[in-house]
């Protein structure tokens, strides 16, 4: 984002905060505080990932007055989070000392203050949402939370309305695994995660035979370059099952399943090399994840393109081609091309160069096609 309109020390704490937080974070509704609201900007909302969902914060400084540290307003649902009064839970004492020192120690002209701040505040606020759900009055959750607490990285949260039942969420991060170095030139800011996240809802009393909370697989989004979670079946959750017992059986799932994926970017490389001595050397290719590849081609005097779009899951899933041609464009200035076209005679068992033979071929015939069509659409004069 621009950070133009911000004075220089807001805007180079802001810049490196975005830059330098281990998630993804995001900056809403700037605002100035002058009394016309048309001085320089010194207010925003942060939107801070957090159980996979988010929290927002709003951060205001005072522009007429930079050597101060900024004020942090929490959300309405959060009102009785007291960061520096907080008491009576495990490392909190150190945490409100460190975020004391953070606000005591302000410097406007240190980049990373903002950020030390934010990381100290977020951390505060898992101790205090793991406090809140550790006061709830049921068995069940409380076992749970037993046999799971020295896993690393879990992150709680309860919520309830006056129109939702009270519920635990929990987020469960899943396969040790750096996905970032296993992809050959990954172009990821941030480290690529799977979690399972975990839904109870608050009961009383402790049943014989509790029901199955409510599961879903999630991942950073940029993953889905790579797979979609989506496309992951979870294990069935048994009769009496807890959560100790079902993540062993889900994490060895997911490591076969992000290895076998790893390894479909060399399969579909291989695809792409062998359209190159039919269609000739691609004019764009993704040379990462190897899911798309555009090439140059000629029908006698007709000329276009070839968009080759392969998916996660080839080669059990046939790619997807677009033809475009580079000598006729619509009305309103946009090249005339084909429909998507994925249906045509395919077999996952076939080499790589018989795929892109069967291809040429059938594209052939719908280069023709194109070629009818740009010719009747255009206006005779």
């Amino acid at each position: 984002m621009s950070f133009d309109g911000f004075p220089p020390f807001i805007s180079a704490q802001l810049h490196y905060l975005i830059n330098h937080f281990p998630d993804k974070i995001k900056v809403e509704q700037v605002l100035s505080g002058g009394k016309s609201h048309t001085g320089s900007l010194d207010r925003f909302t942060l939107l801070i990932p957090y159980c996979l969902d988010h929290i927002k914060w709003d951060v205001i400084y005072n522009a007429e007055f930079p050597l101060a540290s900024p004020d942090i307003i929490f959300g309405p649902e959060d009102e009785d989070f007291h960061p520096l009064h907080m008491t009576g839970v495990e490392g909190e004492g150190g945490l409100k000392s460190r975020t004391r020192n953070v606000l005591s120690d302000w410097n406007n002209k240190d980049p990373t203050r903002l950020l030390a701040l934010i990381q100290e505040l977020r951390d505060q606020y898992t101790s205090y949402q793991r406090k809140c759900v550790g006061e709830v009055d049921d068995d069940r959750l409380r076992f749970e939370i037993s046999t799971i607490c020295s896993r690393e990285g879990i992150e709680m949260h309860i919520s309830s309305g006056a129109e939702k039942p009270e519920e635990v969420k929990f987020a469960v991060p899943l396969v040790d695994m750096n996905i970032n170095k296993m992809v050959h030139g990954c172009p990821w800011r941030h480290p690529q995660k799977i979690y399972l996240q975990v839904i109870y809802p608050v009961g009383r009393k402790y049943a014989s035979t509790p029901s199955a909370p409510r599961l879903k697989l999630m991942s950073t989004n940029e993953l889905r370059a790579l797979f979609s979670i989506d496309d992951v079946k979870l294990p069935s959750w048994l009769v009496g099952m807890c959560m100790a017992e079902y993540l062993p059986h889900l994490e060895e799932s997911l490591q076969k399943h992000v290895l076998e994926a790893v390894s479909l970017i060399d399969i579909r490389r291989r695809f792409i090399e062998a359209l190159a001595p039919l269609f000739g050397r691609p004019l764009e290719a993704d040379p990462v994840f190897c899911r798309k590849a555009t090439f140059l081609a000629s029908s006698g005097s007709f000329v276009f393109l070839v968009h080759v779009l392969v998916s996660t899951q080839f080669p059990k899933q046939q790619p997807a081609m677009m033809l475009q041609s580079s000598q006729h464009i619509s009305p309103q200035g946009v090249p005339k091309k084909s429909p998507l076209l994925a249906e045509y005679p395919w077999s996952p068992r076939w080499e790589a160069s018989k795929m892109a033979e069967r291809i040429f071929d059938f594209l052939v015939d719908e280069s023709l096609n194109l070629k009818r069509f740009c010719n009747e659409s255009q206006p005779q004069h």
